[in-house]
């Protein structure tokens, strides 16, 4: 009976410094502000796939010249993708449809960009549309930016 105890109470203790870390990574990821909440959907095919499949949850950071994408669920301290601002062209913006709305926040608006040849998709609130386009148009003299 003591054994079980000790297992069970080591469990739950485990659980709980893990959900301590995972709320803290999320204070120290937007510590220094400028940050969103942000799905993001890697390597679209160039058909109009709009199924909910490959959304990835995350919160976007800007940083300078770049948006630092971390996932929601995940304890790594480093972004998982890096995308500067000189290499996003924003192709077009859309509504969630069929599936996605169920993968995505309520209130998303789709954004359809290629950064490097990769086409990729955000997918944010209103407001955070417009902070991010707004970011983008306000990128130093002589950068090309292409805001749809």
């Amino acid at each position: 009976m003591v054994l079980a105890l000790t297992v069970v109470g080591s469990v739950v203790a485990l659980v709980a410094l893990g959900l301590l870390v995972f709320g803290l990574r999320r204070r120290v990821i937007q510590r220094s502000g400028g940050t969103f909440d942000c799905s993001l959907r890697w390597n679209v095919p160039e058909k109009g796939d709009t199924g909910g499949k490959g959304w990835g949850y995350g919160i976007a950071r800007y940083s300078g010249d770049r948006i630092e994408w971390f996932r929601v669920f995940s304890y790594a301290l480093r972004p998982r993708r890096v995308l500067e601002r000189s290499a996003i062209e924003v192709a077009g913006r859309r509504t969630p449809e069929g599936e996605e709305e169920l993968a995505l926040l309520s209130d998303s608006i789709v954004l359809a960009c290629v950064h490097r040849g990769t086409r990729l998709e955000l997918a944010m609130s209103e407001d955070a549309l417009t902070g991010f386009l707004a970011w983008l148009e306000a990128a130093p003299p002589g950068q090309r930016v292409n805001v749809a």
